[in-house]
């Protein structure tokens, strides 16, 4: 399957079978790196990756993976591109794409990465919007499947904020069988234009998708427990309204209690010990948030070999279809 040339802005620019191309990907190029046999697919290669917002697993990741891969990344913030000075969207991407192979934008709007997308002649991805965060989703996935080695018919609970990696991950998952089943306070339910196509991918996949206000029922017998922060960057003057509103949406051992025994919980990072998660919880047998983190890298490499160049699979499959 030839990913090569596209770009990556939201979790419904794949299908399910291009999903699990860039997961198994993911998995040979982690067993490469660990068995230190990794090669370098992406030698003379440049990717420019602009940040509006900082970020601590995103730019590490994908510098760690372009320099392991061979290549080269440059970390553009707002203050080193003409963005804030004026020019536009379309121009800035029109520029660097005569200069790199594939763009990797970090931004407020998701419309600046739409438009980046839109106009720039390479690969596009969205490392993180205030709509979408998929590049996190695609380490979620790959985690669940080291744990779980499936996908069909696993429930994931998230419980929280409807945000960008709610959206993400209800997409993500229903694409590829899973139950999904949200609880967030009333007036921070995920937006209902992604909501519909997540029902619909459920549908379409086999798979059931719950919206709810209660946490509770959205842990009951779930076999993975999904939580974010509160408070994201952009929402400070909403910080004491948020704690007060969310407190009964911690991820604490009772909310784990009601999962199944062998469940697991993840958090995209980086978390707030004692609000959306206590410590116990993030410390505990049950946490592969590390791994989960980890996985960012691996799954970003493959995302890199995928749109930049067309790496191909050389190894027998091993996710499941």
């Amino acid at each position: 399957m030839n990913l090569s040339g596209r770009s990556f802005i939201v979790m419904n620019d794949f299908s399910e079978n291009e999903l699990r191309e860039v997961l198994k990907l993911s998995q040979e190029l982690k067993n490469e790196l660990k068995n230190n046999k990794s090669r370098k697919y992406l030698e003379g290669r440049t990717l420019a990756m602009i940040f509006e917002k900082p970020s601590t697993r995103t730019r590490v990741s994908f510098e760690t993976g372009m320099f392991q891969l061979g290549g080269h990344a440059l970390y553009l913030s707002a203050s080193d591109l003409q963005l804030g000075r004026g020019e536009t969207i379309e121009d800035t991407a029109k520029v660097l794409s005569g200069y790199v192979d594939c763009i990797m934008a970090r931004t407020f709007k998701h419309d600046t990465a739409a438009k980046l997308a839109e106009f720039a002649t390479v690969p596009v991805i969205n490392g993180l919007s205030d709509l979408e965060h998929p590049c996190q989703i695609l380490a979620d996935l790959l985690t669940i499947y080291e744990e779980k080695r499936d996908f069909k018919g696993l429930k994931i609970a998230y419980i929280g904020d409807g945000n960008n990696v709610a959206h993400s991950l209800m997409i993500g998952c229903a694409k590829l069988g899973m139950n999904v089943s949200v609880a967030s306070p009333k007036g921070y339910a995920p937006d209902q234009k992604i909501t519909a196509v997540a029902h619909q991918e459920a549908e379409n996949h086999g798979g059931i998708l719950e919206i709810t206000t209660d946490p509770e029922k959205a842990a009951h017998q779930a076999d993975i427990l999904y939580t974010d922060v509160w408070v994201s960057m952009g929402q400070d003057k909403e910080q004491e309204e948020r704690l007060k509103v969310f407190k009964p949406y911690q991820i604490n051992k009772a909310l784990l209690s009601k999962a199944k025994n062998d469940s697991i919980v993840l958090h995209c990072l980086p978390a707030h010990r004692g609000l959306e998660i206590t410590g116990e919880v993030m410390d505990g047998e049950r946490s592969r948030i590390f791994q989960q983190a980890e996985n960012r890298l691996h799954t970003q490499k493959a995302l890199l070999c995928s749109l930049i160049k067309n790496v191909s699979m050389l190894w027998e499959p091993s996710l499941k279809s």
